[in-house]
């Protein structure tokens, strides 16, 4: 075990790598395709560990606002360079240093997770045990991209046959109903979730209606991305629960949707939400108004899908998450270990302590596009 010295960790320097990632198979959603996985990775290295931080910011404002490149230069102008050199106690010293800055909240939270890593080594834990987690495996959904309906059926039979434990369908306008009609014809009884990622306008309210019919456990965010006051108006309308996932960047975005009663269902995603410390928030504010919430995933590598998998170990993400097998997107990933789901449970990655998964650093350089080190 490292002892952390009684002044906190040093942070003796930074790296940031800009890394590419073909998928497998082109993933579609309303708002557009995706044909490879482009994310930052930063690297936190003191007292002789390292700390991994994966973003999860679009290179366009595609999910939400915030960039590529807009983070890349917030982290190496405003943040990293004043960290280089410093010692922290522990992540929330580091959440108190990130907290004046508005906004860049997915840039905010690869340092922060990086921390995280770095804290769980230096004290020889889990980072699972020092989030509160309290299962050893957590259980996982697979969410389909949009794909015609022969596509499509034939995916839910392969997910139902590998025993995930949910099946998530992209949908659009126009591609909704009969897509719905013909995956609950083939497979009646199991658990079907639709994400439109803010496809809809109330005025679509009647076609929302009717999906009430399907058994769905929810339907992921329909109306815009920024909006609370709407979803309100069409939960009041609907049996099947809406689930909010762009809606809800903080605890008290969560707290106002809640109170609203625009959302049964929230979905929690690390980056969205600035960090682990607000991630836990927002779970424990769920939880006290009797929400479930489950973890939802943005096809993370290795280190983004490990940090996902250690936050969902956390007692009410009662719902299974997007963190399916890493070999459903890349044919190789950036770490030595498989993190494979087993009958639609994820173990909790134990390799070691923090995020308990190792970087394969050969791998990890050809797939490099970009590196910069901070010292």
């Amino acid at each position: 075990m490292t002892d952390i010295p009684p002044l906190g960790l040093r942070i003796d320097s930074a790296e940031l790598r800009l890394v590419r990632l073909p998928l497998l198979t082109p993933f579609v959603i309303s708002t557009g395709t995706m044909t490879e996985k482009v994310f930052p990775l930063l690297t936190l290295r003191g007292e002789g560990l390292e700390g991994y931080g994966e973003g999860v910011m679009d290179v366009l404002p595609d999910y939400l606002e915030e960039t590529q490149a807009g983070a890349l230069d917030f982290l190496r102008q405003a943040v990293l360079p004043g960290l280089i050199g410093r010692r922290f106690a522990n992540p929330a010293e580091i959440a108190a240093e990130l907290a004046p800055w508005r906004g860049h909240r997915m840039a905010k939270a690869m340092v922060e997770m990086a921390f995280w890593d770095l804290w769980a080594k230096a004290l020889n834990q889990p980072l699972s045990a020092l989030l509160g987690g309290v299962r050893d495996a957590v259980e996982v959904g697979v969410s389909l991209g949009i794909a015609d309906i022969p596509t499509t059926l034939e995916r839910v039979e392969t997910a139902v046959a590998s025993g995930y434990r949910r099946v998530k369908l992209k949908i659009k306008r126009g591609h909704d109903l009969k897509l719905l009609e013909a995956v609950r014809g083939r497979f009646p009884d199991i658990k079907l979730t639709v994400d439109a990622n803010t496809d809809y306008r109330l005025p679509d309210l009647p076609l929302l209606v009717q999906m009430d019919r399907f058994g769905l456990d929810y339907i992921e965010q329909p109306l815009a991305f920024d909006d609370i006051h709407d979803h309100a108006k069409v939960q009041a309308r609907l049996t099947t629960a809406i689930c909010l996932d762009e809606s809800i960047r903080s605890a008290t975005d969560a707290r106002k949707a809640l109170v609203a009663e625009a959302a049964r269902v929230i979905n929690i995603k690390v980056g969205r939400v600035g960090g682990f410390a607000e991630a836990r928030a927002i779970h424990d504010l769920c939880a006290a108004f009797d929400v479930p919430v489950w973890c939802g995933g943005m096809l993370e590598s290795g280190i983004g899908r490990a940090q996902n998998i250690h936050l969902a170990s956390l007692p009410n993400f009662s719902k299974p998450g997007d963190t399916s097998s890493a070999s459903r997107y890349f044919t190789k990933d950036i770490i030595e270990q498989k993190l494979e789901s087993d009958n639609g449970l994820m173990a909790v990655p134990r390799h070691g302590p923090g995020l308990g998964v190792t970087l394969d650093r050969s791998f990890l350089d050809q797939v490099t596009g970009a590196r910069e080190d901070f010292r």
